[in-house]
């Protein structure tokens, strides 16, 4: 049995829009929404995001609440082909604390690892799994991790059933069909094959609504 509790997180449009579709996604939703997922971040084990992620945004992954959390969570990237700059925010910050590639298994990750990015090798050399990391997380001690993008990443641990929970942030703006969806294809071949998530809780934040739904076993 899974032990690892999963929470997507999505910051979207009222179209389930999470960038334009240059990718720019600075910011969609309010500061005090932003605010509420840096709380979030902390009350995690550990942040993942997609090396897409990383590469348009350089983020820092860090939970900046006030006051700063005693512990910082893991930041972990799935990051195939070890393509995470040395020179990212990440990298060059990996004395917050731990930072994780997850790679493919192939060979490569030796300048990372030279600047303190732990290697994580879960995948058959071209392809990173999921359900390879979600074993590795655990035999780590994780319990709780907070996906953070891009559509990608999400589309993954939607498609092999390893979210939980997912805490959708929607701003009130409308970005249109071009714009990239908050997941990718998830190859459903009829609506009974479709997951199906009870809403628990839906929140105000100025504008923005916060829905939090959990997987239904029905």
């Amino acid at each position: 049995m899974k032990q690892l509790r999963v929470t997507l997180k999505i910051a979207s449009s009222l179209d389930g829009r999470i960038a334009l579709a240059d990718g720019t996604s600075q910011w969609i939703t309010s500061a005090d929404s932003r605010a509420r997922g840096h709380r979030m971040r902390a009350e995690h084990d550990a942040i993942m995001v997609g090396i897409g992620t990383v590469l348009a945004d350089d983020p820092l992954l860090t939970a900046r609440t006030v006051p700063l959390p005693a512990r910082q969570p893991m930041r972990i990237v799935a990051d195939s082909q070890a393509r995470l700059p040395p020179a990212s925010r990440l990298a060059r910050s990996a004395d917050l604390g731990r930072v994780i590639a997850v790679t493919a298994g192939g060979p490569g990750g030796g300048a990372l690892e030279a600047a303190g990015v732990e290697i994580w090798r879960c995948g058959n050399g071209v392809r990173m799994s999921v359900t390879d990391f979600v074993r590795r997380a655990e035999a780590e001690g994780l319990r709780t991790l907070l996906l953070e993008g891009g559509s990608t990443l999400a589309a993954s641990f939607l498609r092999a059933g390893l979210v939980d929970e997912i805490a959708w942030f929607r701003a009130p703006i409308l970005i249109g069909g071009d714009g990239l969806p908050a997941a990718g294809s998830l190859g459903l071949m009829d609506l009974k094959s479709a997951a199906r998530w009870r809403p628990v809780a839906t929140e105000r934040i100025g504008d923005d609504v916060l829905d939090t739904y959990v997987r239904s076993e029905h």
